[in-house]
């Protein structure tokens, strides 16, 4: 006789290249100020010295953390005059952005934020 449940599909393997990429993405954004500069990011561009002025942090630290962000693609950077304005690259670095930090959102408060 007949089993009525199919035989569930095998877990999709991911290439191995891709979970080392992602793993360094996710190094980049486990560090508080790389984090908070992509949440800033969202939508908009801004200069060094917004950003460091902002997060009320030295410009030579924010500029190291862009750099690193830069290095890893997760930020783009455009030169106006003697001006960088820098932003996110594209739809899916705000989205991981944005779920990381509604998920903690959902694990640290009882009604979380994005849902008022």
């Amino acid at each position: 006789m007949m089993s009525a449940v199919a035989d569930p599909q095998p877990a999709q393997m991911v290439p191995d290249a891709d979970l080392d990429h992602a793993v360094e993405v996710l190094r980049l954004l486990a560090d508080r100020t790389r984090l908070a500069i992509l949440a800033m990011l969202d939508g908009t561009e801004m200069s060094v010295g917004a950003i460091a002025e902002a997060l009320d942090r030295p410009g030579p630290a924010i500029s190291q953390h862009l750099a690193r962000l830069r290095a890893g693609r997760l930020v783009t950077s455009r030169r106006e005059g003697t001006v960088v304005h820098y932003g996110q690259p594209d739809e899916h670095v705000a989205a991981l952005v944005k779920n990381v930090l509604q998920h903690t959102e959902h694990e640290l408060y009882e009604s979380p934020p994005h849902h008022r």
